[in-house]
């Protein structure tokens, strides 16, 4: 093969493995229908941050809800079905917004504050944001943070979250 043909070759398959990469960036990119039943986890024994709370034991906790989405120039993905929360001030039901790469719920609410056994629980200002990247097979993966903006537990807290097909 002549050292013409040869460069012709290797700029060929160059193009055509750039042009794979950039598809599958899209693909990866666009717009994702989050449908169907999932179940959700959320990893409270393995929070961290500053708060006071994130030092306060607690178990994992799930449940299983239907999403639903619907795309009106920004995707929406509505969670129903599933048990509804403790805290009655986060809002209901969960509505996430896909941003390009992530699912993304973004909410104000009281946190309640754990002071202990023999003492009144504090409700403070929180502001929370929930975020669930999707991967090949369909779980998710992501992050609660959650600021809390007063009280005895002011501080941040980071808790692990997934959605697993149900």
């Amino acid at each position: 093969m002549s050292a013409r043909r040869a460069c012709s070759a290797i700029a060929s398959a160059t193009l055509v493995a750039a042009a794979c990469v950039c598809a599958q960036a899209t693909a990866q990119a666009a717009p994702l229908k989050w449908s169907g039943r999932y179940t959700m986890v959320t990893f409270a024994s393995e929070k961290t941050g500053t708060s006071i709370a994130a030092r306060q034991p607690e178990a994992d906790f799930s449940g299983k809800y239907t999403f639903t989405t619907s795309c009106a120039g920004t995707c929406v993905a509505t969670a129903s079905g599933g048990p509804a929360p403790s805290n009655p001030t986060v809002p209901q039901p969960s509505r996430y917004t896909w941003d390009g790469q992530q699912w993304v719920f973004s909410y104000n609410w009281q946190w309640e504050c754990f002071r202990g056994s023999d003492v009144p629980t504090e409700f403070a200002a929180a502001r929370s944001l929930v975020f669930y990247s999707p991967t090949l097979d369909g779980s998710m993966f992501g992050t609660w943070r959650t600021e809390i903006l007063e009280g005895v537990c002011k501080g941040n807290i980071v808790m692990p979250v997934a959605a697993y097909p149900a």
